[in-house]
């Protein structure tokens, strides 16, 4: 099953669209579920543009970013367990961390947001839970390297079944974190993958059975590609 809005489905991101992400996220959040989300701003367009021999047509992914839904707290607020590079605040925050899934509804920012449902059951959600839990409590870190060793990992089909060749002990980035926590429920997303290579790109496009809830704004083709199309549609109309 799949739920997609498309752009012009949208009102002004900045409106009281209620299909914005606030909205969107508070009707699909739920314990277990995996959370995707597409950024604007360098870095994340860096990440999406790296994940381009992923997809079908060879532009970036809508993906930049994935985490795990963790559970609604007594303040009323979903929250969140992922690894990231928080640069936002003055304090740095890097690797395995804790927040609430607000930090996502800045639709500018975060122009694609997707929910993923593997239909896991109560008890698989529980060992989700606990996986990223024993990650938050241990410290984990966030690894550039790694990074860096799964992009390189992308453009080999023997890399990808190799264990990630910059790999380091108690550190993963974003979907590896959310790879480990599903591996002890049972779920691999890419049978014959490991963990550490997967990317936010794989979860979304894993061929085992889920339902997809998403939002996008931002398709990933760059503006020089844009501007190549529309020369050679005016050339070619030109000729006709």
């Amino acid at each position: 099953m799949s739920e997609i809005l498309l752009p012009e489905d949208l009102a002004d991101a900045e409106s009281s669209d209620p299909r914005g992400n606030q909205a969107f996220l508070e009707k699909h959040a739920a314990p277990g579920r995996i959370g995707l989300c597409g950024g604007r701003d360098f870095i994340n367009k860096l990440i999406r543009k790296a994940q381009s021999p992923l997809t079908e047509d060879g532009h970036r992914s809508l993906w930049s970013h994935a985490f795990v839904f963790s559970e609604r707290r007594v303040d009323g607020q979903w929250w969140v367990i992922e690894s990231d590079l928080d640069l936002r605040y003055r304090q740095i925050r890097l690797g395995v961390q804790e927040n609430r899934v607000a930090r996502y509804y800045d639709a500018e920012a975060f122009p694609n947001i997707a929910v993923l449902d593997f239909g896991l059951s109560p008890e698989q959600v529980l060992q989700v839970q606990k996986a990223g839990l024993d990650l938050l409590a241990g410290l984990s870190s966030y690894s550039i390297s790694e990074l860096l060793g799964t992009m390189m990992a992308m453009h080999s089909r023997r890399l990808r079944k190799r264990g990630n060749l910059l790999a380091k002990d108690g550190a993963l980035f974003c979907s590896a974190l959310v790879q480990h926590c599903y591996l002890a429920a049972g779920v691999e997303f890419l049978p014959g993958v490991p963990g550490k290579n997967i990317a936010p790109h794989d979860i979304d496009e894993s061929p085992l059975p889920h339902a997809t809830h998403r939002i996008l704004r931002d398709l990933g083709v760059s503006t020089v590609r844009e501007i190549g199309h529309s020369l050679r549609e005016r050339l070619a109309s030109s000729l006709d």
